[in-house]
Formats: structure tokens, sequence, C-alpha cells
């Protein structure tokens, strides 16, 4: 397990705090420890910082494992995750976001979902916003797919099935992953209907 503040960026922090206490004394504090381990204490709060308590890079593999493991833990190791892939059916209520001119034709898709974003609704689900364009002059029945990942593997799939959209109009539609505590970092979306 790796934390936030890794041996590299100890170093690189004994490196500032260095630079910081020649500008500043009595700021910041670096040296070495009784043991001959580099340190660095934060004036703040006290705290000591050495390789010790910052990661569990230099512990042994026994040490490691006497460490009890938090479900965060595995958002620093995706493969750890064990999760079956959840297939799902949504029929979201979207919102209209306005009109588009109609612009379809041989260079010019009849349909356009823009790149979902993601997030995580804290204690829900994750979250994720499909924007979807009509861009004919029709009335289209639009039906999107999206995978949730993590690390590459698929977590949940879903299919969402969208209410008509008319000519030209752009639709905001929310698409909700996974619970929370199952570690995502990625969401696609593609068009399955029409194509």
């Amino acid at each position: 397990m790796k934390h936030p503040l890794s041996l590299a960026s100890l170093a690189g922090a004994l490196i500032v705090a260095s630079t910081a206490f020649a500008q500043a004394p009595g700021t910041v504090g670096a040296g070495v420890s009784a043991n001959g381990l580099t340190q660095f204490k934060d004036e703040r709060t006290g705290k000591v910082w050495t390789p010790e308590n910052v990661s569990k890079d230099n512990q042994t593999p026994q040490q490691q494992a006497a460490m009890p493991r938090t479900p965060a833990d595995n958002a620093f190791d995706p493969n750890s995750q064990v999760v079956g892939t959840q297939v799902v059916v949504q029929r979201p209520r979207g919102n209209l976001m306005g009109t588009v001119p109609i612009t379809a034709g041989p260079t010019v898709p009849a349909v356009v979902i823009d790149s979902p974003w993601l997030q995580a609704v804290p204690q829900h689900n994750w979250l994720s916003v499909v924007y979807v364009t009509n861009n004919s002059g029709s009335v289209v029945d639009p039906v999107v797919g999206c995978t949730f990942t993590n690390g590459g593997r698929p977590v949940q799939d879903t299919r969402v099935v969208l209410s008509p959209a008319g000519p030209g109009e752009r639709w905001g539609v929310p698409v909700y992953g996974p619970p929370v505590s199952t570690f995502v970092d990625r969401v696609t979306c593609r068009l399955l209907s029409p194509v």
C-alpha cells in the first residue's frame, strides 16, 4: 500500500525543507535521527516524518500483512478489488438543455453523445452525466451503453434507455454507477441506438 506522501515525496520535501529552513529559521526542521535516518519535522503540528512512518515501502511482507487492510487500500491497488460485473438498465429522466441547428448529413451523425464526467456522491453511488444531441430533423429514441471500470476492469455495465429526443434537442441525462464502496476510476459511454 502506498500513501500520498511516498519516499520520493519525502525526499523532495526534505530538499524543499532544507531550502526553506535556510530562508526562514524555525519554520521547518530537517535532519538525521539517532539511528541515521533522515527526518522532517512539521513545526506547526510537531509531527516528525521518517521513512518508517511515511510509507510501507520499507516494510517486510510480514509487516505489511500484519497491518489491517481497509477498503480505502483498494484505491491504491485496483486489482485487489473483486467485484462481479453488474448489468443494469436505467430509464432516467433527462433535462432538456436546449436546441441545436439541424446538421445531420453525410459528415455529421444524426445523434451524438459527449464524453461523460465522473464523480462520487458521498455515501451513495458513482454518478455521470451524458449529453445526447439529436442533430437530425426526426424524433429519435436513443439508447446509451456506459461501462464503469476500475483499473481497466469493468464493475458495472449500464444500458440507459432515454426518452424520445425531438429534432435538434440536446439532453443531459444522469447515469448512476455502482455504490461508492466499489472503486471506479473511469466511465466510458457509447451510443447503442440509433447508430
